[in-house]
């Protein structure tokens, strides 16, 4: 029950991150934005460590992070581990160390999509905001 409630909460605080990102500021003058780009950076790392957290309490229900390699062994289930696959997944970089299964294989693609969407709506909403400016 508890864990349901948390992983809840979890999943607002992503939406929440996600929200603020698309919230209708603009920036003028040129198509880098330091203001945007800081946002950029610091939603992907509020979702990075969203997601990790989202991870860990899955974690309690089940296996959700197996070793790849002959054995398929179970992941150690600590934080940095989470935050390491978390990482990895959010930046596209996947190195296949470790496996999502379960449910955890559902929010992993989410979350790489999320990793690829979202710095190609900053581009977007940079080249959008300069060409207002002219």
């Amino acid at each position: 029950m508890l864990s349901s409630i948390l992983i809840g909460m979890t999943i607002v605080f992503l939406a929440m991150n996600l929200f603020y990102f698309f919230t209708n500021k603009t920036y003028k003058k040129s198509y880098v934005h330091m203001d945007l780009f800081l946002k950029l950076f610091f939603v992907m790392v509020g979702i990075t460590f969203g997601f990790a957290v989202l991870y860990y309490l899955l974690s309690g229900n089940e296996v959700i992070l197996r070793i790849s390699d002959k054995t398929g062994d179970q992941a150690p289930e600590d934080f940095l581990t989470f935050l390491y696959f978390s990482g990895v997944t959010m930046l596209s970089v996947g190195y296949g160390d470790l496996i999502p299964v379960g449910s955890a294989r559902f929010f992993a693609l989410i979350q790489a999509s999320l990793g690829l969407l979202l710095p190609t709506a900053y581009f977007m909403k940079a080249m959008n905001s300069s060409s207002e400016g002219e």
